[in-house]
């Protein structure tokens, strides 16, 4: 069976977090799983808690696994610079931060959560309003039409400031994070985070060639 796997930073550092948080991306990216298992191909996101856990298991199974297409996905910790889609300023802007030796012909298979998870998560305030219940401040959400722009800091302070007051309390990336990943609609997330269209549009381009 031909495989597609996505080294994902997160999860935390034991195999039952980040088969938690597993579960969490299978959902988000039910659509693309289910037109992978149609053509016989078996769509795998692997987490691998740190940031650098998940880029040596990239480099790793590149070396050891070449008949699968493997991919890196990790937050991009910072704004990028360069033009948005450009694969090139992906890897360039890892190998300034993170020291990470990307060789070109990889750059294709490098994607990143700009600015990191969370911005994905704040993009549908209709889910997080179900999942946190009365109290839940979607106002205080932020409200930029490209997420990508909003600093990292700020988009986990206004994350925690409208879920402080709601049912089940202020956002925690261990409790809630899987959970919100599941109700997420991903359309929302491609709308307002350019990297992550760019990253569900390579996927299915890629299904579509194998």
């Amino acid at each position: 069976m031909k495989t597609i796997t996505v080294y994902v930073e997160g999860g935390g550092d034991t195999v039952t977090q980040q088969a938690e948080l597993r579960s969490g991306f299978d959902a988000l990216f039910r659509d693309l799983k289910n037109d992978a298992s149609k053509k016989r191909i078996s769509l795998r996101f692997v987490l691998r808690g740190s940031r650098r856990a998940a880029f040596l298991a990239f480099q790793n199974a590149d070396t050891t696994r070449p008949q699968s297409i493997n991919v890196l996905l990790v937050d991009a910790e910072g704004p990028l610079t360069g033009p948005v889609g450009d694969a090139a300023a992906r890897t360039q802007h890892l190998a300034v931060r993170d020291k990470w030796p990307l060789p070109s012909e990889s750059a294709a298979r490098v994607h990143l959560m700009v600015q990191c998870m969370e911005t994905w998560i704040v993009t549908d305030g209709d889910a997080l309003g179900r999942f946190y219940g009365v109290g839940f401040a979607a106002h205080r959400l932020p409200q930029r039409r490209n997420l990508e722009d909003e600093n990292k800091q700020d988009v986990f302070d206004k994350l925690s400031a409208a879920t402080r007051d709601s049912t089940k309390g202020e956002y925690h990336k261990g409790r809630h994070a899987k959970h919100l990943l599941t109700r997420i609609n991903p359309d929302h997330v491609a709308r307002r985070c350019p990297h992550f269209d760019i990253l569900r549009t390579w996927l299915a381009d890629t299904l579509q060639l194998l």
